[in-house]
């Protein structure tokens, strides 16, 4: 007989009873696990004592906002982050997924459409669990099942979607990604970004790699995208 399969357990960080009720309603009715938490510190709590396939974190939170408890999330757990706020300015959009939200959703919102964008953002994270061969770019090595990135033998930290871009690059030496289609290979789904968010988040890629004293990686073709340099790329086995 198979075993039957554990649901994905989200965790709903709001402080609004009725949000969180509403949205667990939705998301039970789909056949998901869900947690609470109302506020910033129940949330990192529950973040480290528990396993969490996706975190649902509103902005606006007591003790600790959603800014930092997203920070904090990241030094710990990869686990996908979908922002839910009622504030919709761009910068706001630029900063949470800067500090590695996977995902935006703006107040008023449909709950359907957020149960939308969970399943989307879940198997988006469940692709990029795939393994593959590690990559090799002069002196610096990818490892796709083991998530890492090292520049000279020592260990690169990059966020999620830093390791994404990086690896989604590296995998097609050579070829041209427009911004649009980063955004839909690396943030999934119907994303309500910016393209300048790609920028910002190569920015800060090349930056980490040539501190770290990696060779030149990432070349910008203009009016276009990116594309990752054809030279001292090698997959190996």
């Amino acid at each position: 007989m198979q075993a039957k399969t554990e649901p994905a357990r989200i965790l709903i960080v709001d402080d609004e009873h009725r949000i969180r009720e509403i949205l667990r309603k939705y998301l039970v009715a789909e056949g998901f696990g869900v947690g609470e938490a109302a506020d910033g510190e129940a949330a990192l709590a529950e973040i480290r004592s528990g396993h969490w396939d996706l975190v649902i974190l509103d902005i606006m939170l007591p003790k600790i906002d959603g800014w930092e408890v997203c920070r904090e999330i990241r030094q710990i757990s990869d686990v996908p982050i979908l922002m839910l706020t009622a504030r919709g300015d761009e910068i706001d959009r630029v900063l949470g997924l800067e500090l590695g939200a996977d995902d935006y959703i703006v107040k008023p919102f449909s709950p359907r459409e957020v149960v939308a964008r969970v399943k989307a953002v879940l198997r988006r994270a469940r692709k990029s669990l795939t393994p593959g061969k590690q990559i090799v770019l002069g002196n610096v090595v990818i490892e796709p099942e083991a998530r890492t990135v090292t520049v000279g033998g020592k260990t690169l930290a990059l966020t999620p979607k830093e390791f994404d871009l990086l690896l989604t690059l590296a995998r097609s030496p050579g070829k041209v990604f427009r911004r649009e289609e980063l955004l839909d290979l690396v943030w999934g789904y119907d994303f309500y970004g910016d393209s300048r968010t790609v920028d910002t988040h190569i920015a800060r890629l090349r930056e980490k790699l040539n501190q770290a004293g990696a060779p030149p990686l990432i070349a910008t073709v203009w009016g276009v995208g990116y594309k990752l340099e054809v030279r001292n790329a090698e997959h190996s086995g």
